[in-house]
């Protein structure tokens, strides 16, 4: 059972995309390798008021593949289901938007944030921001396609020599998207240096519809920060909750109350670190699943005191029962070394 706090979130804090209501202003960003049902599942829980799927391509030959299978299966908690779709042809798109809205899709969000090699050398991702006619076409087809809302994720342009991002954010509002999602970061900037929020504040200024901001929100005094400068809706967090889901809860407690909220304990960090890789096991079977968990409980474990040489020992375990076994052992010798130094 995990040990869960919540905090009740004030009116204000409403936060609606088209029709669709939300509650806080701490959505978990869609990350490739991350984002599964068992993440999202473990953020929602602990006040993530909006999540998104893995993304998935628009190229229909891949639909029926396993990983994209995997992607676009949901929990039944997951009332307001939001799939992130990428390519880079405008009909493709449009097709998978509308596939993706027959299997049960509530929001529909268009991936043109992402930097990665393999997805920028086919055109996709971030690479669109170079060809700001392709990205209205792109963007029309897809709001045209569907009854639902359409939403968009992308960065502030393709490098610093060509931050169009407010001229991206018009044409997004134009074509009828209904929120807009900017990472503060060049496409050529990758995930290296800061974010800026300056570009995201002018797009902010610039436009109507709901501006979410992303890029190094981790904490809750960051996000205050970030959104007191852009004066966006709400924030986007990606890297900041790995291994650290409390974050979306903390979040909603300062904007809520000003006030921080307790840091997890190590019997907190214990419990939700088990529940999430047995989620993982359940998910993806035992072999991937202990597998996948690896990275999880190394982001969970690597700011605790002892975790070089358990992280040797972890790596290397092949079942579930021995790595259950291992994250309790650690977790238990870290608690009662704080009993008796306390």
């Amino acid at each position: 059972m995990i040990i869960l706090r919540f905090w009740k979130l004030q009116s204000a804090q409403l936060f609606q995309i088209g029709s669709y209501k939300i509650t806080g202003k701490a959505f978990l960003a869609p990350m490739s390798g991350v984002t599964d049902k068992p993440f999202r599942e473990i953020c929602r829980q602990l006040g993530a008021a909006m999540t998104t799927c893995e993304m998935v391509s628009s190229e229909a030959g891949l639909r029926d593949s396993k990983k994209t299978r995997e992607r676009l299966i949901f929990s039944a908690d997951e009332t307001l289901r939001s799939v992130q779709i990428v390519g880079s042809d405008p009909d493709k798109l449009a097709d998978a938007a509308r596939f993706n809205v027959d299997s049960g899709a509530h929001i529909i969000d268009i991936n043109m944030g992402c930097p990665a090699k393999k997805v920028c050398s086919v055109a996709a991702g971030s690479a669109l921001l170079r060809d700001e006619k392709l990205v209205e076409k792109i963007l029309r087809s897809v709001v045209e396609a569907v009854n639902v809302p359409v939403t968009l994720k992308t960065r502030t342009g393709w490098d610093v020599k060509n931050k169009n991002g407010v001229g991206i954010a018009a044409i997004a509002e134009d074509s009828g998207i209904r929120a807009i999602a900017v990472h503060g970061r060049t496409r050529a900037c990758m995930y290296t240096g800061e974010a800026e929020y300056e570009t995201i504040a002018n797009i902010k200024s610039k436009i109507s519809i709901p501006v979410i901001v992303n890029g190094d929100i981790n904490s809750a005094k960051k996000a205050k920060q970030v959104l007191d400068y852009t004066n966006a809706d709400a924030v986007m967090v990606g890297r900041g909750a790995q291994g650290n889901p409390w974050i979306f809860n903390e979040i909603n407690e300062y904007l809520s109350t000003g006030s921080f909220a307790d840091a997890p304990t190590l019997l907190e960090r214990q419990e939700v670190l088990t529940d999430h890789i047995k989620k993982l096991y359940l998910f993806y079977g035992e072999y991937r699943g202990v597998r996948i968990a690896r990275k999880h409980i190394n982001w969970y474990c690597n700011t605790l005191e002892g975790y070089i040489s358990f992280r040797k020992n972890m790596n290397v375990i092949d079942n579930a029962d021995a790595q259950l076994a291992v994250v309790f052992e650690f977790f238990h010798q870290l608690i009662m070394q704080g009993e008796k130094a306390a």
